[in-house]
């Protein structure tokens, strides 16, 4: 039998564009400084950041320095506890495995994304581990809010970066 989902409060769409409004700015300013520009955060359930984060692995040498786990860290310090069963976590990009596992363990209750990833992404994308029947905990995946606009911000950083074509697409 596969565990309840969590009652969260309806998330309205003006919010979660807010939010997504705001991290695809703090994106913008991290690929300036040569970081893939992905930006989360985490919120409680009356919508408040408890936790963000921005992909910080070249700027500090952090295999781990993915915006979701920084948000989640920072959230967990605030309060006190690493289960986030009533919380949303916003990022501009879908989550890759690693992150979706981290959202899975640390038991988010939503994880609402901008840009699809299909070749990397974990939560629909190239796989799916919250549907996966071995998932301990089942969260709620919402994807394609402000998804044009991120994926023209991701396609752009890595036209002026490499030159490539972009993984992702809008949802």
């Amino acid at each position: 039998m596969a565990p309840e989902r969590p009652r969260l409060p309806q998330a309205h769409d003006a919010q979660l564009e807010l939010w997504m409004a705001r991290l695809l700015r703090l994106a913008e300013r991290v690929g300036r400084c040569g970081e893939v520009p992905v930006a989360a955060v985490l919120l409680d359930q009356h919508l408040r950041c408890i936790g963000w984060g921005s992909n910080g692995r070249h700027r500090r040498d952090d295999p781990l320095g993915h915006a979701e786990l920084q948000a989640l860290q920072q959230g967990a310090r605030l309060l006190g506890d690493w289960r986030f069963n009533h919380c949303t976590l916003v990022v501009t990009l879908e989550p890759c495995p690693m992150c979706a596992g981290a959202l899975i363990q640390a038991r988010v209750g939503r994880v609402v994304f901008a840009a699809s990833d299909p070749k990397r992404g974990a939560l629909g994308g190239c796989l799916d581990l919250a549907a996966d029947p071995s998932a301990h905990h089942h969260l709620e995946v919402r994807s394609g809010v402000l998804g044009q606009q991120a994926s023209d911000q991701l396609a752009q950083w890595f036209r002026q970066r490499r030159g490539s074509k972009p993984s992702w697409r809008q949802t």
